[in-house]
């Protein structure tokens, strides 16, 4: 069998390298490079240095879109892992039908954001959504309008974050599912020998089993909350009065309704080197973990 040369192998590689530095690389190294200027409309640059980076972290800058981002992150992200948990654990038994409820609780995952946003946005109307409807009908609520999820500062972050839990739980069932049914057997059989009960079961042996397929998951999953835009820009697009405004958001507004790009170039390389950094920390903690004195 004939070997490849490395420079058929380089050819191979030559596409994908351009695509990178055409459509990454190059848009990256023009946005550093923005982001030390102040840009007019008409085009004309003006050298700040730092000013943009000192802006975004003073006054007007986006320290609240920040706090609004880790909110969104920690209520989001706790409760996907926590359902999703519960739910792999729930189909890991196998029951008669399994199978078919499993199949359709990933129905979530076939709709885009964009429309999941839409679709929320309309369950979670004050005039005519079926969620208040349903709360007034329980009981929950004395009126069908008693909490304005979209139009209250105190309401509308959590209703970004009920859709954006609705959307995602079936992708974390899934990878705990999937790392629950790598479990050894035999590990489980002992322990149901030894007396351990259920929870005995989940807590000693498969949490610790599955920690690297959970972490895994729990990476994914915060690095693609924090720069979530499609739900909250169709649900809010970050109002009522910046309530439910991320750094994605503030980053587009910036950029498109100010054109502020110097402004917005500073605050999108300020998202990139958080999210690069946490990355790098998390990733090289789940596979190079420090070894135990002995």
């Amino acid at each position: 069998m004939q070997l490849i040369s490395r420079k058929t192998l380089l050819l191979f590689f030559l596409p994908g390298a351009v695509f990178m530095g055409a459509f990454l690389i190059y848009p990256i190294i023009t946005m550093i490079m923005d982001s030390f200027y102040e840009i007019g409309i008409s085009g004309d640059k003006t050298f700040i240095g730092l000013g943009n980076y000192i802006h975004a972290f003073t006054a007007g800058g986006f320290l609240k879109q920040l706090k609004n981002t880790l909110m969104y992150i920690v209520i989001a992200v706790g409760a996907e892992t926590l359902l999703g948990l519960l739910f792999a654990l729930f189909f890991e038994l196998d029951y008669k039908g399994s199978k078919v409820i499993r199949s359709m609780m990933m129905a979530p995952l076939m709709i885009a954001p964009l429309v999941a946003g839409l679709t929320w946005k309309l369950m979670m109307s004050s005039s005519f959504g079926i969620i208040n409807e349903l709360l007034y009908r329980v009981g929950i609520l004395s009126g069908s309008s008693d909490i304005l999820w979209l139009a209250d500062e105190k309401w509308s972050l959590l209703a970004c974050c009920i859709a954006d839990i609705w959307l995602t739980t079936p992708f974390m069932m899934l990878m705990i599912l999937a790392g629950l049914q790598g479990i050894d057997t035999s590990m489980l059989e002992a322990a149901k020998i030894d007396g351990a009960g259920l929870l005995q079961q989940v807590s000693r042996i498969k949490l610790p089993v599955i920690k690297p397929v959970l972490l895994t998951a729990l990476s994914v999953r915060i690095i693609d909350a924090a720069r979530t835009f499609d739900i909250i820009w169709a649900m809010t697009e970050g109002g009522p009065n910046s309530s439910s405004e991320t750094i994605s958001i503030i980053i587009y507004k910036t950029l498109t309704r100010y054109n502020d790009i110097g402004y917005a170039s500073a605050m999108a390389i300020v998202f990139i080197a958080v999210l690069v950094i946490f990355t790098l920390v998390f990733m090289q903690s789940l596979w190079n973990p420090k070894k135990k004195n002995s």
